[in-house]
């Protein structure tokens, strides 16, 4: 029952602890165990009765099927098998996750089973869009700006249409707190936390119940971190390391921008910045709204600020001048790009949780077209004050850029 708990965890879009480890070897694999394969099919031999295996830190696993092998689909979300269905190894398909039960050979690269647990690619990505809904409808995104110890309280600073909020969040013993780890990028990877990590600056994103007047908001879920977010221009670009090189706007020095697999990479076009209300570069208008989106690997992120729901050019315009949260929504709705994508001398902005090397950044979400948003985010020029020459003024402590979503 415990090995079940476990793989509903892993599978069921729940945010899990799992312990770094070295993808080159699997002697610490959390997704191997003498008794027990946990992972992704990412291949099917019907005729050799072979699948192979793909663990959460990377360990490829053959399962060797046999004639007395069972199968049997579960519903993400079920802890137990009452709802178990008998299936065929027909119905397997790639991208569905497994648990194979049996005796783990020595080098831990192959398992004969007679146990087969399923939960189907289909069912896993509606449950996480499911979540992703909850979280859309019923959670708060902001930057914490005060702490109080005494009482287990924070204060988030959050955006909505017509400007900046503070909302006080208090964090008892029953709320389920997580914290993204230095050079972590999925929301997934966010760890077991206690109210003594909680600083100023921390991102904050909670799912539960805001007050009537919505001065406050009482969480079931709180995930925590502490990101950076520059932009800067693209000197080179090597796709085979997916290593960027970027020279930063703001403190005019060489950063190397790291896109792993499960790194989020958008395009702004140009049309959105008359969408946005005519806030092009070097066009002037209100002070916009913070960024935000997050990873979107077969966990998909992508923020709403404040709970917001709706599609870009919505009747947002006046929003994201007015410091609208909707910018969040719209920045989900960019398009997808990859590495490819990318040029020198593009402007992007990238988020990235603080890693232990201030001169790499482990990108959860990449976006390019990045001059037209800058030109959105910066503040209002002040009559009479001196123009001021950083591009990158808007990204200050109220940009919500790194944590996404389920």
């Amino acid at each position: 029952m415990k090995a079940l708990f476990l793989f509903l965890a892993l599978v069921a879009g729940a945010v899990l602890v799992v312990e770094p480890i070295n993808a080159q070897t699997t002697q610490a694999d959390p997704g191997i165990t003498a008794t027990r394969v946990i992972g992704e099919v990412k291949g099917i031999d019907v005729a050799a009765k072979q699948l192979t295996v793909k663990t959460d830190a990377g360990s490829i696993v053959t399962v060797v099927l046999s004639d007395a092998t069972t199968y049997s689909r579960i519903p993400p979300g079920e802890t137990t098998m009452d709802k178990a269905v008998t299936i065929t190894l027909a119905d397997l398909g790639e991208g569905d996750r497994v648990m194979a039960s049996g005796k783990t050979a020595d080098d831990r690269r192959s398992i004969p089973t007679r146990k087969l647990v399923v939960m189907t690619k289909t069912d896993i990505a509606k449950k996480q869009e499911h979540e992703r809904m909850e979280w859309r409808q019923r959670g708060i995104l902001g930057v914490i700006s005060a702490v109080k110890p005494d009482t287990k309280e924070v204060t988030i600073s959050t955006r909505n249409a017509t400007g900046t909020q503070p909302v006080i969040i208090p964090i008892s013993d029953k709320v389920d707190l997580r914290r993204y780890a230095p050079d972590s990028i999925k929301f997934s990877d966010a760890k077991r936390s206690d109210f003594t990590e909680l600083k100023v600056g921390d991102q904050v994103r909670a799912l539960g119940d805001k007050s009537t007047d919505g001065t406050r908001f009482t969480p079931e879920r709180v995930v925590t971190g502490s990101f950076r977010t520059v932009a800067g221009t693209v000197t080179a670009i090597d796709a085979a390391t997916g290593e960027i090189k970027i020279n930063e706007l703001e403190k005019k020095q060489p950063l190397t921008i790291v896109i792993k697999p499960d790194s989020v990479l958008r395009k702004f076009p140009a049309e959105f910045g008359a969408m946005m209300g005519g806030r092009g570069p070097g066009a002037g208008g209100g002070q916009g709204g913070p960024g935000a989106s997050g990873q979107r690997s077969g966990n998909g992120q992508a923020p709403a600020a404040g709970g917001a729901s709706g599609g870009a050019g919505q009747g947002q315009g006046q929003g994201m001048r007015a410091g609208g949260g909707n910018i969040a929504d719209m920045l989900e709705r960019l398009p997808m790009i990859s590495t490819v994508d990318l040029k020198v001398g593009d402007t992007i902005i990238v988020s990235s949780t603080k890693g232990a090397d201030p001169t790499r950044l482990t990108a959860i979400t990449l976006v390019s077209g990045a001059d037209r948003l800058l030109a959105m985010l910066a503040p209002r020029p002040q009559p009479g004050a001196a123009q001021t020459p950083n591009p990158a003024a808007g990204l200050g402590s109220g940009v919500t850029f790194g944590i996404g979503l389920p």
